[in-house]
């Protein structure tokens, strides 16, 4: 979430990485505000995340956190599996610097936040 924020602000560490490039560019430049939706995203998910397991929240918001978290692992699993051209585990354009970053690490990430959202959905216990 952070990283999103600078790179939403102008920073651009790590940003030659985390874009798909189809033959040498781009496939898409993100706009500031774009980063932003990103990184507020992100955030609601760890809001969502805290709620279910009973750090933040009252009972009132139980059914909003339950269909959050649930929400939160298919998104995830969604990225995991990818768009089968640029990304993802069943992406055919590799060879670039973006696809092994994403075959090392930014799928298999999206799989284990996939997993454990799901994990986390199904469990009853609220942490208190």
């Amino acid at each position: 979430m952070l990283l999103h924020a600078y790179w939403a602000l102008g920073g651009r560490w790590g940003s030659g990485y985390t874009v798909p490039t189809v033959g040498g560019r781009r496939s898409f430049e993100p706009s500031a505000f774009a980063t932003w939706v990103v990184c507020a995203l992100l955030g609601t998910a760890v809001i969502l995340v805290m709620g279910k397991t009973g750090w933040i929240g009252t009972d009132a918001l139980r059914t909003v956190f339950d269909v959050g978290v649930w929400g939160l692992s298919v998104v995830f699993l969604l990225r995991a599996v990818g768009n089968l051209r640029t990304f993802g585990f069943f992406k055919n354009v590799t060879g670039t610097v973006f696809a092994q970053w994403d075959t090392w690490v930014y799928s298999p990430l999206c799989l284990l936040l996939a997993l454990l959202a799901a994990g986390l959905a199904w469990s009853r216990a609220r942490g208190r």
